[in-house]
């Protein structure tokens, strides 16, 4: 029998299948614990982010369906969203974590191109390619939870020129991870 697809196990978690979570936690508990300690900087948290995230996949039915995109860039967002709902939670007096000022689609597609957990290397090798001021940016935005507003009060920058900076980082990225891969994806997810 050859590896079955994440949608595969995904539909036999919902049946209540502990294997085929355990599957999907084995192939995905590594990039999820780096992604969620690269947000919250806590090796405690980040674990905590990883387990809730694959309780939600067991508790939860019909959250996930293939026409929201990638199993990888879903199971992405659920964690980022896990990781930026406990620094919430220690961070409720000091640091108010607003929505983002980007639509949820464009903040997956971000996601798709920046933790494909398949071309990791690659992706350390695009950020590395940006400007000193647009890796914090994009560290700021994406890995530790900060709002735009956030960033610009913290940077003392106008909001518009954060939201401009966090786009051209983005799209630079996604043009240098289209080029290393030799196809168009970067360039079609950008129009």
């Amino acid at each position: 029998m050859g590896r079955l697809s994440d949608w595969e196990l995904y539909l036999q978690v919902q049946e209540e299948n502990k294997e085929a979570l355990e599957r999907l936690y084995d192939r995905y508990e590594k990039l999820l614990f780096s992604f969620s300690y690269k947000m919250v900087k806590q090796k405690e948290m980040a674990e905590e982010a990883v387990q809730d995230v694959f309780m939600k996949l067991w508790r939860k039915k019909g959250i996930y369906t293939e026409e929201k995109g990638k199993f990888s860039s879903w199971i992405l967002t659920v964690t980022r969203n896990a990781c930026i709902d406990l620094i919430r939670k220690q961070n409720k007096n000091e640091v108010e974590i607003l929505e983002r000022d980007i639509d949820y689609e464009r903040a997956e597609s971000v996601e798709e191109t920046v933790t494909w957990n398949e071309e990791r290397t690659l992706l350390k090798e695009a950020v590395a390619t940006l400007t000193e001021e647009q890796q914090d940016i994009v560290d700021l935005f994406y890995f530790r939870g900060y709002s735009q507003a956030d960033i610009a009060d913290k940077k003392n920058l106008p909001l518009g020129t954060v939201k401009g900076r966090v786009r051209l980082a983005l799209k630079h990225l996604r043009k240098i991870y289209s080029d290393e891969r030799g196809d168009k994806y970067g360039a079609e997810k950008m129009r």
